[in-house]
Order: structure tokens, then C-alpha cells, then sequence
């Protein structure tokens, strides 16, 4: 966390419709050039909370997790968001092979799914969310990391 980082943010979510609504809360706060991680465990949320953002910032088409395509490609009006999804991944190096570093820009918003596979590779995210799920119920905890992080953590305290 960066020092300048705010109290990180925790909600529980023991539906999955609220986990979707939470996705949508934080569709609000994303903008260009912003990383945001997602890390938990299988089974916590993490494309459920992403669905939410896609489908608040207006997709129709079906959103898939992308763990066997390793990336999934969305385009909202001029906004180019990339769901990636890095569990398969045996190595950082990985990372590089698959040409994933030249959509990490200021145009894009990137989605990354089991970052700490792609080790120091990838940026320093703007958020961090963090998801973990016992009997049934999902936690989320977001951190942010940067100011971009840091604004749309304020817009989902108000």
C-alpha cells in the first residue's frame, strides 16, 4: 500500500446479487489507464464482481470468465476494458510471451485476475481488491494504491 493510500474498504457480500450490485458501484469510479487486481481464491467472486462493472458500464453480450482464453476483450464506447485472467499461468514469463504488456495503457482499463502470476511484470495496481468466501458468503476487501484508486474508493464511500 502506498502511503498515501486511504483505509481500505470492506463489505460483506452474501448474495451474489450484491456482489454484482458492488460491481456496479465500482463501474462508477473506473477510468482510463486504471490496473485494478483481483486476487482470492477460486469460487470468491472475482468475474461475478466484474460482471457487475461490464454490465453497469453497458455490456449486453454474455461476460465469461476468461481463465482458458486468458483474456477477454470488451469495448464501451470508446473505452477498451481488458478482462485478463492469469490462474493457468506456470510462470511470470508468461506474461511477456503472451503479448499482454502493450494493452497495460493510459486508453485501457485492465482487469487482472491471480496478478501475482504474472509477478513483478505487471504495474502497480490502482486498486486491489481482495476476495474470500466461507459458508456461502463472499468478503471483499479494496485497497487502493494510487490516486485514480484512491478517487474511486471516495466515490463508494459517499
Amino acid at each position: 500500500m502506498s502511503a498515501s493510500s486511504t483505509v481500505p474498504l470492506t463489505r460483506f457480500l452474501p448474495t451474489e446479487a450484491e456482489t454484482l450490485s458492488l460491481g456496479a458501484e465500482l463501474a462508477a469510479g473506473l477510468a482510463p489507464g486504471m490496473v485494478i487486481f483481483l486476487s482470492g481464491e477460486l469460487g470468491t467472486g472475482k468475474t461475478t464482481l466484474v460482471r457487475g462493472m461490464l454490465r453497469a458500464l453497458g455490456v449486453t453480450d454474455r461476460i465469461k470468465s476468461p481463465t482458458f482464453s486468458l483474456l477477454e476483450l470488451y469495448e464501451v464506447s470508446s473505452l477498451y476494458l481488458y478482462h485478463f485472467d492469469l490462474y493457468r499461468f506456470k510462470h511470470p514469463d508468461e506474461w511477456m510471451d503472451a503479448g499482454f504488456r502493450e494493452y497495460v495503457n493510459a486508453a485501457s482499463i485492465c482487469l487482472v485476475e491471480w496478478p501475482e502470476k504474472a509477478g513483478s511484470y505487471l504495474p502497480a495496481p490502482d486498486l486491489r481488491i481482495t476476495m474470500t468466501s466461507s459458508d456461502n458468503a463472499r468478503s471483499v476487501t479494496l485497497s487502493d494504491e494510487s490516486e485514480a484508486g484512491k478517487q474511486c474508493l471516495r466515490r463508494l464511500r459517499q
